[in-house]
């Protein structure tokens, strides 16, 4: 059970004072399930009498690699009429909840937080938990590479992690502990060279990676492989430990008969029992070597690796003071990440003869190549090229620093033609000014005498009134107000309007999603049915959809409509749809499948009504 699901319990307890005078703040853990070593849980620090996120101080719990999971207002309002008197009362609570993760079993004391709310700080209380020692099992394998175990700081290092599950393992869900990935020293990158045919998922944290998974044969055995890789950037020398990678996954031991009427088709059949197996990886360290100062030239800023710069400039044929597009590519290295803008302004033929604008357009990427773009303006006729522009890197494999030039580019600038009275009064010449002034020998205007060229333009109000034209104008800004405020009208919603829309459409909604889930991969196709299920009660009891699991999808249903047997058949499906991203499965979805899904989501959003 979440946090999020035993919070809302605790204002049964709550006073029916109107308001709470003091501001207290606790930290709770749920521990009405295991927690098992290298597997995430949720720390929650609760703040009552206060509806908003106060300032914790997470230093404390370090060792434990906190991660924000979000935070979220449970306050209540409710007001009661009794005798004709009325009467509100208010409950604050705020809850800030993270994520935290135990390397080793054990008993486990995590201490207190500081919590700063509008100046004052505040403790929360020490939280006793106890961490499991997960099992083993021959159904899973962890391989994990480092390209390399010696390096200089600044050099990219490949770091690849390769999962085995086995073919007939029945998975219910995965967790990856990577303490690489969230070392402060270490700054990571995603492989340009990724799979074409991987897709990005979150690995670990907030961390996303591009995954790969595939059916193999390993050592005479079915397997599916999830594969992926990182580059580990180092940033300062030393020996990094990089940790025990390890990976928990919940496999299915035995199965439970379900009292689903649908069980005999196999797919809703008896609902799986899990338990909790872990396999890990030895600590791997890398030893960081400094960068030598002897021979370090000047623009060095920390590139490790091998580069290659070059530039091109558009248009080349241009007049003092015309704009001119510099674009430098930087290639040659598969990790571009850390390359920086070109210092344009410090290069002295550069700064000497162009104006370079301060300001900096952002740079792209374009297939694997970091691509830069400025304006230049030539500030003098006399000049011919834009110079070289140096990239100064470290060669790794050389052990010295290098610099690398993009050509010269010729321009040809001409002089500025400024324009004289005899250019705009129209004195007589033969030739024209030049390309964008054309001379007109009688001048801008011919001179008229005659008073027939001069016309009544005497305005009447009553003509105009009467005038269709003037008609019309008048008419128009009235008719466009008015039309506004019709449509503002009748369109006009707030939040709560729009949650009550959301709430009313979430059943069609997803019906609509699963009656297409025929068009979809076979592949995807439980993942499609999972996502519309996990949407349906998001929208329908204003949850976050991506967050629910199967656990949290039964008591809302539960809860909701007081059905337990309706609330077990809907976590079942979601169940199996979470075991089939990381196995195949022998049930495919067909048409009575869907069907059931849909008859499913009518009885819950029904009941719910009731």
């Amino acid at each position: 059970m979440k946090a999020s699901h035993w919070l809302p319990l605790l204002f049964v307890c709550l006073p029916t004072t109107p308001m709470w005078a003091q501001i207290q703040v606790s930290a709770q853990v749920d521990t009405s399930q295991h927690i098992y070593s290298g597997q995430r849980f949720t720390y929650a620090i609760v703040i009552d009498g206060y509806n908003a996120a106060g300032q914790a101080d997470l230093s404390s719990l370090a060792p434990y690699s906190p991660q924000s999971l979000g935070n979220q207002d449970v306050s209540q309002t409710s007001i009661s009429i009794v005798n004709g008197r009325t009467s509100q009362q208010v409950i604050k609570r705020f809850v800030m909840s993270y994520s935290l993760v135990v390397g080793s079993p054990g008993a486990v004391t995590l201490p207190s937080v500081a919590v700063q709310i509008e100046g004052k700080t505040y403790q929360t209380n020490p939280v006793q938990v106890n961490i499991l020692k997960p099992g083993t099992t021959d159904k899973l394998a962890l391989e994990v590479d480092l390209a390399d175990r010696q390096c200089y700081v600044g050099q990219p290092v490949l770091m690849a992690i390769r999962l085995y599950v086995a073919a007939d393992a029945e998975v219910g869900g995965i967790e990856f502990n990577i303490p690489a990935f969230s070392d402060e020293r270490l700054l990571l990158e995603d492989p340009q060279t990724a799979d074409p045919q991987a897709k990005p998922a979150r690995i670990a944290g907030n961390v996303a990676a591009y995954v790969t998974q595939t059916q193999i044969s390993r050592q005479g055995r079915n397997w599916v492989l999830i594969n992926f890789s990182k580059v580990l950037i180092p940033q300062q020398t030393g020996t990094i430990d990089l940790g025990t990678t390890s990976v928990s996954a919940a496999l299915a031991v035995a199965r439970q008969r379900s009292r689903d009427p649908f069980e005999d088709l196999g797919f809703f059949g008896a609902r799986p029992q899990y338990a909790r197996f872990m396999v890990t990886n030895p600590s791997v360290t890398v030893t960081v070597l400094p960068l030598p100062d002897q021979g370090r030239p000047a623009g060095f800023y920390g590139l490790v690796g091998r580069y290659t710069i070059s530039a091109s400039a558009s248009p080349t044929e241009v007049s003092v003071g015309d704009p001119i597009t510099l674009t430098v590519r930087i290639d040659g290295n598969p990790y571009v990440k850390p390359v920086q803008w070109p210092a344009l302004e410090q290069i002295p033929e550069l700064a000497a003869n162009f104006k370079i604008p301060s300001e900096r357009a952002s740079p792209t990427l374009d297939n694997g190549v970091k691509v830069f773009t400025q304006t230049l303006r030539a500030s003098s006729d006399k000049v011919t090229q834009i110079p070289p522009i140096p990239l100064v890197y470290f060669d790794a494999d050389k052990g010295q620093y290098a610099v690398a030039h993009t050509d010269p580019i010729p321009l040809k600038v001409s002089p500025s033609r400024v324009l004289t009275d005899a250019d705009l009064g129209g004195r007589a010449f033969d030739k024209p000014v030049n390309k964008e002034v054309e001379a007109i020998k009688q001048g801008l205007a011919a001179n008229y005498e005659d008073l027939g060229t001069l016309v009544d333009q005497d305005f009447s109000p009553s003509m105009a009134l009467a005038s269709p034209a003037y008609l019309a104008i008048w008419l128009l800004p009235l008719g466009l107000l008015a039309g506004s405020l019709v449509v503002k009208s009748v369109t006009f919603t707030t939040p709560a309007k729009q949650a009550a829309r959301r709430r009313r459409k979430a059943a069609a909604k997803a019906i609509g999603q699963l009656k297409s889930i025929s068009s979809q991969d076979r592949e995807q196709q439980h993942q499609v049915l999972g996502t519309a299920l996990r949407q349906f009660l998001g929208d329908r009891f204003d949850r976050t959809a991506g967050s629910l699991t199967a656990a949290d999808c039964l008591q809302i249903v539960q809860k909701a409509t007081g059905n337990e047997d309706l609330a077990l058949r809907f976590a079942a499906i979601i169940t199996n749809c979470e075991a089939a991203r990381y196995a195949s499965s022998q049930a495919q979805i067909d048409a009575n499948h869907v069907q059931q899904a849909v008859d499913l989501i009518r009885d819950v959003d029904k009941e719910a009504r009731l």
